[in-house]
């Protein structure tokens, strides 16, 4: 963990929600979120926030997501939405962009595959 000198922990405001899923799509898994029980700040930044500090506060927000019994569920809201900020079922903004990239070129890499089987199969 990464120890900042005489620097409080910076409070953010939480960013306006999207509007909420209807319960027959998502589900009601946010009830059993940890997170609903802690400072919610801790999940978003506050504006021009020093880098140290951002990391520390990730962290911290990360370990909270870590003990959380709807994480996965939390993440995938987050990937499908996609959330632009804060911390979301253990991963930050950055580390979704990572993720939805990677589908995203898995899911050109099986359409290309399923194309060629279709042209091996056909010819």
């Amino acid at each position: 963990m990464l120890q900042l000198p005489h620097q409080p922990l910076q409070v953010a405001a939480v960013p306006p929600q999207r509007a909420p899923a209807r319960e027959d799509e998502a589900g009601p898994w946010h009830a059993e979120a940890v997170c609903r029980r802690d400072e919610a700040g801790l999940f978003f930044a506050p504006s021009k926030e020093p880098t140290a500090a951002r990391l520390a506060r990730e962290e911290a927000a990360k370990r909270v997501c870590a003990r959380c019994p709807v994480m996965v569920e939390c993440r995938e809201h987050a990937l499908l939405q996609p959330e632009p900020y804060g911390v979301w079922g253990g991963l930050t903004a950055a580390e979704r962009r990572v993720v939805l990239a990677r589908r995203r070129r898995r899911e050109v890499e099986l359409r290309k595959a399923a194309v060629t089987e279709r042209i091996a199969q056909a010819g």
